[in-house]
């Protein structure tokens, strides 16, 4: 029994120092890039809770996608271009401050998402990331537009250094 709640204190004590390093080092600044152990993990949960969401209450996708690409881009301009530049590439001022950050919607990361998946997330929107639910403000044909345009965004060549 003595072994067993030394064991247990021990472990509590490590635990307690676990915690006491680790909110040390965690900061609420949105100045700092985050490290790469926060952004992977940050990155596998939102896909994950993206995928899962997304796998019911989508409605079907529209037939004309080249026309509902050209509405998109439109309503891009008035309602996503504040964040993410009018590019989808290069963020503005407000995207880049932001934390985390205006998705790069060129990037191979946001492109990789399923078009249900980006339907979902213009409509539900990301809760503690800045991007904004759509789902009050915009109709579900309005949001596939969206979806189109940004599937339509060209993709940026990364510059070569030299």
């Amino acid at each position: 029994m003595k072994r067993f709640v030394t064991v247990g204190v021990g472990v509590l004590v490590l635990l307690a120092a676990i915690i006491a390093t680790a909110t040390s080092l965690f900061t609420l600044s949105a100045l700092p890039e985050p490290g790469r152990t926060e952004t992977f993990v940050a990155t596998r949960a939102k896909h994950f809770l993206v995928h899962r969401s997304s796998r019911i209450g989508i409605p079907p996708t529209p037939a004309a996608q080249q026309a509902s690409a050209k509405e998109g881009e439109r309503l891009f301009g008035t309602e996503c271009g504040a964040c993410h530049g009018n590019s989808g590439h290069n963020p503005t001022d407000a995207g880049r401050w932001m934390y985390p950050r205006a998705a790069d919607l060129t990037s191979r990361d946001s492109q990789s998402y399923s078009d249900q998946e980006l339907f979902w997330i213009i409509k539900n929107g990301i809760r503690l990331s800045g991007m904004p639910a759509f789902g009050k403000v915009e109709s579900d044909d309005n949001i596939w537009d969206l979806v189109f345009y940004v599937r339509a965004l060209p993709k940026v060549q990364p510059q070569s250094k030299n």
